[in-house]
């Protein structure tokens, strides 16, 4: 149990005993800024005070006068009505044993018994992941890592548009490529891919099968669209392997159009007089729910919006017995939330069962300049490249650490500089100073249940370690894996401010030695366990 439930179980205990019930989500509890004012504080006096006819003050002092518990050393009411209290350093130092006997499963939260979809990057399968796939990758798998953590059964999905005018473009730029190579003229349109990956993969074609796929029928116009499709998705799959993310389903919007999927759905809808025909074309009654207009979903030429198709795609998940789909979208993709919503409320589901998570724009920053295109191709920086050159803990860290609603500037510089002001050296430093003194200590016995961890460094620490379980659940809740990020900042900078302060090893001081080592081995395990959820290694050597 962590500090936080102590104090609030013994408020609740200690108010009924006073015939006044309180429910724990009433109840706020804080770190204290100041040792001076206690380990932890709680304004439930000043909240309550009118509600049981007391006086802030007079309500403070009676809940803390009814209060009786072992781990709670000193009890103080401060200023117009707060409570503050001093944990028992016996309390304060059962989360070392806590932590050393947990390990990895430290912080686990207790089973949701909820389903959770989480789909992100889902990039069309025709080139290179560009930067916006990666801020998607890094906030994407670190929720779904975060939701595991706190209890929720996590299923991490990509969803591959493999139909449509982008890989018609796709399968015709191979072609063209195809022909290319047996000296026919290269005609490429505007809009199809000028990708130099295209020439590598019709040259594998052409290597495999010579000049069967010369003519042009609709076999070999299907043949290159999907060859395309499979090389180029390969090619995702292996990026965010190395990137760290992989993912527990692929669905294909083309099976999505097998059958009569798509038309059963229409008729549905229509039954339930949300689909009419205007202007010839067929649109479907957003507006009845939580949409600004109607949204069309199949055009005037009779092929389907790629609305459509999502729509199915949505209905499909939900009825595999997800309590909630969290959709990870780019930037441009505001207006798609209301009208998907509205679509879900149609078949019966909440509109509160789908979440859509946006995330900003990146911008590279290299000697405080702006940098839009790579020097090795001339064109826009892609995901393979940047981790390529920065690395996968430092690009994973930094596009994590931000809140997906805010426009990240990664600075190249300090990513890939070895300083405290990079955070992730800083917290890796952190992990790998922890290990080192473990070996220096490695003939000192543990002492797993400290009761001499006193000073104010060493308080610090226990109370930031005691705080991660209620983190992680925090920041599950808000989606929020920055809030993860920042947790590693101060854990980090109590080791560090800890070991410059602090003899750990005192070889004159065997139990206290214990005692410091055991708590620097809980410091290292909550540093991996928080880095993990952002998908960041815990090196023992830096």
């Amino acid at each position: 149990m962590s500090n936080e439930e102590i104090i609030i179980n013994a408020i609740i205990e200690g108010a009924s005993s006073l015939g006044f019930s309180l429910a724990k989500e009433e109840i706020t509890i804080e770190r204290s800024k100041d040792l001076k004012h206690g380990d932890y504080a709680t304004n439930i006096a000043l909240k309550k005070a009118k509600a049981f006819g007391l006086p802030p003050q007079v309500l403070a002092g009676k809940i803390k006068d009814s209060i009786s518990s072992s781990s709670i050393d000193k009890i103080e009411v401060a200023g117009p009505g707060f409570i503050n209290f001093f944990m028992a350093a016996a309390s304060l130092g059962s989360i070392v044993t806590k932590v050393l006997k947990e390990k990895e499963h430290f912080g686990d939260g207790t089973s949701k018994n909820k389903k959770i979809n989480v789909e992100f990057v889902s990039a069309n399968p025709t080139g290179d992941l560009h930067l916006g796939h990666t801020r998607g990758a890094a906030i994407g798998d670190s929720v779904a890592n975060l939701l595991k953590k706190a209890g929720y059964d996590v299923t991490k999905e990509y969803y591959v548009n493999d139909c449509g005018n982008q890989v018609e473009h796709l399968g015709a730029s191979l072609r063209a490529r195809y022909h290319e190579l047996f000296g026919e003229p290269l005609v490429l349109g505007a809009d199809d891919y000028h990708g130099e990956d295209l020439i590598k993969i019709a040259k594998e074609i052409k290597e495999k099968y010579g000049d069967k796929y010369l003519k042009d029928d609709q076999e070999s116009h299907d043949f290159f669209i999907r060859y395309g499709i499979d090389k180029e998705l390969s090619k995702i799959k292996k990026d965010m392997a190395d990137f760290r993310v992989n993912f527990d389903k692929y669905s294909y919007e083309s099976d999505i159009r097998k059958g009569n999927t798509i038309e059963r759905t229409i008729s549905e809808l229509k039954e339930k007089g949300y689909v009419y025909v205007q202007d010839g074309a067929t649109y479907l009654k957003t507006t009845a729910f939580l949409d600004d207009k109607d949204r069309p979903i199949i055009k005037a030429d009779g092929k389907y919006t790629y609305f459509m198709p999502d729509i199915c795609y949505h209905y499909e998940k939900m009825s595999r017995g997800f309590d909630t789909l969290i959709d990870m979208l780019g930037a441009d993709h505001h207006g798609y939330i209301n009208r998907m919503k509205s679509a879900l409320a149609m078949k019966g589901y909440s509109p509160d069962s789908l979440e859509i998570e946006i995330y900003q724009m990146v911008r590279v920053y290299k000697d405080g300049v702006e940098v839009k295109m790579s020097k090795r191709t001339g064109k826009g920086i892609t995901h393979r490249e940047l981790v390529e050159d920065v690395g996968v803990d430092a690009v994973r860290y930094f596009f994590a650490e931000r809140a997906g609603g805010s426009h990240l500037d990664f600075n190249y510089d300090l990513a890939t500089s070895k300083s405290k002001d990079n955070p992730v050296y800083y917290a890796q430093y952190a992990h790998a100073r922890c290990v080192s003194l473990l070996q220096m200590g490695g003939d000192i016995p543990l002492i797993e249940e400290p009761i001499m961890l006193k000073n104010e460094k060493e308080t610090e620490i226990l109370k930031q370690i005691a705080d991660f379980a209620s983190m992680i659940e925090n920041a599950a809740e808000n989606r929020a894996p920055s809030k993860v990020a920042g947790y590693i900042q101060k854990l980090a900078q109590g080791v560090h401010e800890y070991y410059a302060d602090t003899k750990i090893i005192d070889r004159t001081n065997i139990r206290l030695s214990g005692e410091r080592l055991a708590l620097m081995k809980a410091a290292m395990i909550v540093l991996e366990n928080a880095l993990s959820i952002l998908g960041v290694s815990a090196p023992d050597k830096m």
